[in-house]
């Protein structure tokens, strides 16, 4: 899977990136590398879900995809 992300200068000082495809995701650092170094573990939380919270019955299958 391909993302974009765009990475911002931020203007009290380091970076910020946000990826336009997944609403609300968004990560920062002190340095370019530091954000880019973010951007993985950002988009894993805004992807992730709390199978808590969702009612499955015994016929459900729960699948992991790696695009």
């Amino acid at each position: 899977m391909k993302l974009k992300v765009i990475v911002h200068k931020a203007e009290e000082g380091g970076y910020w990136a946000e990826v336009p495809a997944i609403s609300g995701c968004a990560t920062q650092g002190e340095s370019y590398e530091e954000v880019l170094s973010h951007l993985s573990e950002a988009i894993e939380a805004c992807l992730s879900i709390d199978l808590e919270h969702i009612e499955l019955s015994e016929k459900d299958k729960v699948l992991e995809l790696s695009l």
